[in-house]
């Protein structure tokens, strides 16, 4: 085999390797401490998250689990034109927190993070601490509320601040789901050998 075909293998093997399956979904989302045992790494990132901003990691979990279904590199649906020509994604949302390009990168250069990637769980946990606190300091919403954090995530804090919600029962919905799900979340990890 030829040097350039054998660094070509290697180089396809470690790329395959290297996203330790995170483009996958873990087996049982309804179980905090399912999530992480076959995840590990994602503890860490919630813990750090937590001390640094204060977002419960609860109510991370349930935030994520929403947005992407810890799906690293989830995006948008595609829109089509004539109902088969491609035109495009939704929106720019990626990655476990589903930031936007424009919070994202207000993000990267608030915090300094010039290598921050959304598709990365650390760096998503973080966003999203630093986007919730924010939330609080300027809409008053507690970090522990869970429902109304997402409602502000979702619609953006000059949407949450106007109400633009109310007029959208299935994200009413949609916010109790996240609400309920980071109060089952909460009770399992007291008592998940993972997550002490």
């Amino acid at each position: 085999m030829s040097r350039w075909l054998r660094a070509l293998v290697i180089v396809l093997l470690a790329a395959s390797c290297g996203g330790g399956g995170s483009g996958v979904a873990p087996r049982n989302l309804d179980d905090a401490c399912a999530i992480l045992g076959e995840r590990p790494g994602y503890y860490r990132a919630f813990r750090n998250a937590e001390r640094r901003w204060g977002v419960p990691v609860p109510v991370q979990m349930a935030t994520i689990y929403q947005e992407s279904k810890f799906i690293s590199d989830a995006r948008t649906p595609l829109r089509y034109t004539l109902g088969v020509i491609p035109v495009g994604r939704q929106s720019s949302a990626f990655g476990y927190s589903q930031a936007l390009d424009g919070t994202w990168d207000e993000y990267v250069q608030q915090q300094g993070s010039r290598r921050a990637r959304r598709d990365d769980i650390r760096d998503a946990t973080d966003f999203m601490g630093w986007y919730m606190t924010a939330s609080t300091r300027e809409l008053g919403i507690p970090l522990t509320d869970a429902r109304r954090q997402y409602l502000a995530y979702h619609e953006g804090r000059g949407g949450y601040r106007s109400g633009s919600y109310n007029a959208k029962s299935w994200l009413l919905r949609v916010a109790d789901e996240v609400g309920r799900r980071a109060v089952v979340y909460d009770v399992q990890l007291q008592n998940c050998r993972h997550a002490r």
